[in-house]
């Protein structure tokens, strides 16, 4: 049930080995117009791409080809690091795009919010490969899902936002397993093959699920890691281990709360972003050490 975020991170620790790469974030945010590139230990913003009104980011990648890979509401584009719009796919009226990920093989990965549901796969030049069409039981497009994971199985683990649940989805469109875990769940990052962190938006934490059994076997909140936790969006995780904790303040007029939280594996806060005027509303977060427009096989091989 590993997936490729979490399968990026071995690759990326021998290329910290071999090139000794700065740390760097790849951040976007619903009402944040734009997507950065932060180099960690100077604060500086190396690259920034602007986005056009209404285009809420809340998915972003670095792809291992070192392109960025983006899910803009009303659809999602792969880009290179000049800006030029590798493909670019539009949703439907009436629907909105917030998953953008690329597979394991190469391929990329959409989930679009709508009546029905939809998973698509692309290819490298954005031809649609497969489709499927699936019923959330939520008639609020909005509050359907954000960020959706495919399995090594072929399953589907998607978080639902307004029923504040997790559910195991088939090839077919069948859900084979309800969790609750409270909040609007936002997104999932994998722990290990049965363990997932799932990011609960509003519920004000992110809890530690097993998912064989369905059980919560840690919550993540302000006491554990010392803030206020507006908003629970996305997890990232660098090659030492530690973890990057998205604190979306979209909701709340209170901005003096870190954006961005780093925690070590001992459970030590070791690093944390504020907003700023360059820095806004943080909601996707992925971390790597190489650089941008680079690829990961041109790291490996030095």
């Amino acid at each position: 049930m590993m997936m490729y975020k979490v399968c990026l991170i071995g690759l990326m620790a021998i290329a910290s080995i071999t090139c000794c790469a700065a740390e760097r974030l790849l951040l976007a945010g619903c009402g944040w117009k734009k997507i950065v590139v932060l180099d960690k230990n100077s604060g500086t913003i190396e690259w920034e791409h602007a986005l056009a009104s209404q285009e809420d980011c809340n998915d972003v990648e670095l792809t291992r080809e070192g392109n960025i890979l983006y899910a803009y509401r009303g659809g999602a584009r792969l880009i290179n690091s000049k800006h030029e719009i590798l493909w670019d796919f539009k949703v439907q009226k009436g629907e909105e795009l917030y998953t953008a990920t690329q597979l394991p093989d190469g391929r990329y990965m959409l989930a679009v919010c709508g009546i029905p549901s939809r998973i698509i796969e692309l290819d490298n030049s954005g031809k649609l490969l497969m489709e499927l069409k699936f019923d959330t039981g939520i008639k609020n497009v909005h509050g359907q899902f954000r960020q959706i994971q495919k399995l090594d199985s072929g399953n589907y683990l998607i978080p639902l936002m307004e029923k504040g649940e997790v559910v195991e989805m088939n090839p077919e469109g069948i859900f084979l397993k309800r969790v609750k875990c409270g909040g609007m769940p936002y997104s999932l990052f994998p722990l290990s093959d049965n363990r997932w962190l799932v990011s609960c938006g509003d519920g004000h934490n992110w809890v530690e699920l097993d998912w064989t059994n369905g059980k919560i076997l840690r919550i993540m909140d302000d006491k554990l890691l010392g803030y206020k936790i507006h908003f629970a969006a996305e997890v990232s995780c660098s090659a030492s281990g530690n973890m990057f904790f998205s604190n979306w303040n979209g909701h709340t007029k209170d901005k003096s709360q870190p954006l961005l939280i780093e925690l070590e594996q001992r459970g030590k806060v070791v690093w944390k972003l504020y907003a700023s005027p360059e820095i806004q509303n943080i909601s996707s977060v992925f971390w790597f050490n190489r650089e941008i427009g680079e690829p990961i096989k041109k790291l490996i091989s030095k």
